[in-house]
């Protein structure tokens, strides 16, 4: 049987269709988010079409807690084979650059940056001691496309993307593959991006283990 796969920030676009995507191939699925209600659909849509999938709360901004969240699932399920952190970005602290204030960048970062660095540190363990596992990222396109319109983004991206690209200088030759998906443009239903076909790229970048790095515009 497959490695259960964390997908952490899941909520009912990506997120839900990273878990689905992954299930079909028999993962077991753990997920993390704020939100119980949010937590228990998406579960409960798993469970319904004959998948194993387990929830926990924790809050992504707070290392502690997400810790703890990813803890939970571990003892559930076993170590990850598959970590996704998929967070939704916070929309109300995007604005002009000129707007933009010190408290708007500091929680930006701490969804991003701060947050994946807790999930990454919470789960390489594990992996690092099975010497096998993936690493899965997603981020928006200013992270391609940073503008002055859209300031946090394009700060967190930044320092998140210079993270990640760290992590595939080290972690490779230790048998841990990251990869990155990176969405330019609106996601949703009818929208520019479907979360299915999201989900396609970032099962794919598991799957070959050798893409890196991919941009939907």
């Amino acid at each position: 049987m497959s490695g259960p796969v964390f997908v952490v920030g899941a909520g009912p676009g990506i997120g839900a269709s990273v878990a689905r995507r992954f299930a079909r191939e028999g993962h077991p699925v753990g997920l993390v988010a704020r939100t119980r209600t949010r937590l228990d659909a998406i579960a409960d849509d798993l469970r319904g079409a004959g998948h194993r999938a387990t929830a926990a709360t924790g809050d992504i901004t707070d290392p502690g807690d997400v810790a703890r969240a990813l803890g939970e699932l571990t003892s559930a399920l076993g170590t990850p084979e598959v970590v996704c952190f998929s967070p939704l970005p916070d929309i109300g602290l995007i604005r002009p650059v000129l707007e933009t204030t010190a408290e708007d960048v500091r929680d930006a970062l701490a969804l991003t940056v701060v947050g994946a660095t807790a999930v990454v540190q919470a789960v390489l363990p594990g992996m690092l001691d099975r010497g096998s596992g993936t690493l899965l990222f997603t981020t928006g396109g200013a992270a391609v496309r940073p503008g002055p319109e859209r300031a946090v983004s394009a700060v967190a991206y930044a320092g998140l993307v210079s993270y990640l690209g760290l992590l595939a200088q080290t972690l490779p030759q230790r048998g841990i593959h990251v990869g990155r998906v990176t969405v330019v443009g609106a996601v949703g239903p009818g929208l520019t991006h479907e979360p299915d076909d999201v989900a396609e790229h970032l099962w794919s970048q598991h799957a070959s283990r050798t893409e890196t790095v991919s941009v939907l515009t």
